[in-house]
């Protein structure tokens, strides 16, 4: 009995043996974020430009629309040098209003609505964009967005800082803990931020009102990412 429960003994620890080298521990790991900023000034703009008609029938509506946005669209946008190509349509809308009196409702007509966009690509017309939109029958200015032409450089730049931070941030925590990386094991893109973009609000234009300056001033890239790294 003695020499078979030897023998099972024997067994048992070869076997853990042969666990332990097909499967070893997994080492130790450290998980930590990084971000890269880069900071540009933008050499792009996208305007939206706004047209609302009303009449009492829906044809004169839709009528008077379309002949303000093709003042915006063919005078004014070609005589600025801005190319066919980057002025799109967004929006298109008909819709009956009413007047509520008495808990009763009246149709009043109809009111055409039709929004463009523009691309801007040299900077320096963006203010005579707006003002030639709204001399020639626009109505609304929906809002800017800024941006530059080489976004996907600058992108990946923001990246190589977001994987640079967190390799600094990794390397601080091993060194706390009396550690250094081993290597990296896994790097996953967390985000990056497209920047540039303006809150979206509705001004009301004047054919009158004055010259618009147009500020930018600096957009910033963030990307974010998220590193995996073993310890030694």
């Amino acid at each position: 009995m003695r020499t078979l429960a030897t023998a099972l003994l024997a067994i048992l620890i070869i076997t853990a043996t042969a666990n332990a080298q097909v499967n070893p521990p997994e080492p130790p790991t450290v998980v930590v974020s990084g971000e890269g900023v880069v900071t540009a000034v933008p050499d792009q703009a996208w305007v939206r430009i706004g047209a609302e008609s009303r009449a009492k029938a829906s044809k004169e509506a839709q009528a008077r629309n379309a002949e303000a946005m093709t003042a915006v669209q063919q005078q004014k946008m070609t005589a600025l040098g801005i190319p066919k190509d980057a002025v799109r349509t967004l929006a298109i809308d008909l819709q009956m209003e009413y007047d509520y009196a008495n808990g009763r409702q009246t149709p009043r007509g109809y009111v055409a609505r039709n929004t463009i966009e523009v691309r801007v690509d040299d900077f320096a017309k963006l203010g005579d964009v707006l003002d030639a939109a709204v001399g020639s029958g626009a109505t609304t200015l929906h809002g800017l967005r800024f941006d530059v032409k080489r976004r996907e450089a600058l992108e990946r730049e923001a990246l190589q800082l977001a994987v640079a931070n967190a390799m600094g941030r990794a390397d601080a925590l091993a060194a706390g803990a009396r550690r250094s990386i081993d290597r990296v094991i896994r790097i996953e893109e967390s985000s990056v931020s497209r920047g540039g973009e303006a809150p979206v609000m509705a001004l009301r234009m004047k054919a009158d009102d004055a010259g618009t300056p147009v500020a930018a001033g600096e957009l910033e890239i963030r990307a974010q990412v998220r590193l995996t790294a073993s310890l030694k």
